[in-house]
Parts: C-alpha cells; structure tokens; sequence
C-alpha cells in the first residue's frame, strides 16, 4: 500500500486484519532455510556485535522486539507482537516524501543449539507488497571464538508495477535498509562503538 500521507492506527489495523488469512506471494515459502531460489535478487548481510554470552542474549532480546527495524524511516506496526510462527505485521516505511506499509508473515523460527548456537526468524510477503521473497533474521553464538554475529539473509524480485519500474531505487533502499538495520543492533548493544563503522 502506497499513501501520500502516514496511515493512522485504524489504516494499520485494517491493512493487516485484510492480509492476515491471505497466502503468502511467492511459493519458495521457508526458501531461506536453505537454498534461495532461482529469479529472485539475494542479498546477505552479517556483522560482529560483539562475543560472549551477555550480547547473544542481548541480541536475542532486541530481535524479539524488533529493534532491528527501529530506523526512523523504517519500523514494523503495530509495535510489541510477539515472534511467532504466523504473526502478521506491516512494515512501514517513509521513502520520497510517501508512505508504505508492506504486509509479512512470520515463515519459521530459528532456534539451534551446538557449535553455533542460533535465534531467529524469517517472515515473508504477503499479496499487499511492493515486493515477493522472504527474509531472515538472525543471531549467531560461535562457540569456537565466543564471537557474536546479527546475520541478514533475504530473496525478493518486485510486485508492484512501480517497484519494476523503479527497481534500482528499490535496490537502494533495500541496501539502505540492511545497512541501517546492522548498525542498529551493533550500536544499540555497543554504544560506545556507535561511530565505528
């Protein structure tokens, strides 16, 4: 959904009550478990947020609220729902002077334990988005240097007819977006890092 305005809370909660039933837009559907699929454009980001116990679970906890979507011209409505196998939500975002909220599913979860140790989730489009794919959210524990990582994993290929026309910008954002969402979590569980880019 493309606005000339920022919906209100009532646009929110309509948009998503009309996307929660519907199926998801591409059929790859849990695609970035393994292998993303042929056709679609693959974008993998990953950063360092620190090492030891204290910043996985501080990590964890950011994710489950998801802080990584806290940008300023990027967040996730409505706020505070929970990760979930099935949780529908919109991603708001306010790009060129218009708005967009772009509906997602949460696919699955992410939850191994061994030599990393990993949390997560991957959520997927839903008919009212500008793009299809898939993408996944994660954090790393790697037990052979206590290092821990944020890790990005996304396939998507435009939708809406003014995201193909306008694709390069698209990717920009897209770019934009995964930059600004791993200095997000970095910083918020390093503040004193917060210029080290």
């Amino acid at each position: 959904m493309i606005l000339a305005r920022k919906p209100s809370d009532q646009t929110i909660t309509r948009f998503i009550e009309s996307q929660s039933r519907l199926p998801f837009s591409y059929p790859e559907t849990g695609a970035t478990r393994t292998q993303p699929p042929s056709g679609f454009a693959v974008d993998h980001h990953r950063i360092m947020l620190g090492s030891g116990h204290e910043i996985y679970e501080r990590a964890t906890a950011a994710l489950q609220q998801w802080k990584q979507f806290d940008l300023g011209w990027v967040s996730v409505v409505p706020s505070g729902l929970p990760i979930e196998v099935g949780t529908t939500v919109a991603v708001l975002a306010q790009t060129f002077g218009l708005w967009t909220l772009n509906a997602c599913r949460i696919v699955y979860l992410v939850g191994e334990v061994g030599e990393v140790k990993r949390f997560g989730f991957a959520y997927g489009t839903l008919p009212d988005h500008v793009e299809q794919g898939e993408e996944r959210f994660t954090i790393e524990w790697r037990q052979e240097d206590d290092s821990v990582w944020y890790d990005i994993l996304a396939f998507s290929r435009p939708r809406h007819p003014l995201a193909k026309l306008m694709r390069p910008i698209v990717r920009q954002l897209q770019k934009n977006f995964a930059r600004d969402s791993l200095a997000r979590m970095r910083q918020g569980l390093n503040p004193e890092r917060a210029g080290d880019q």
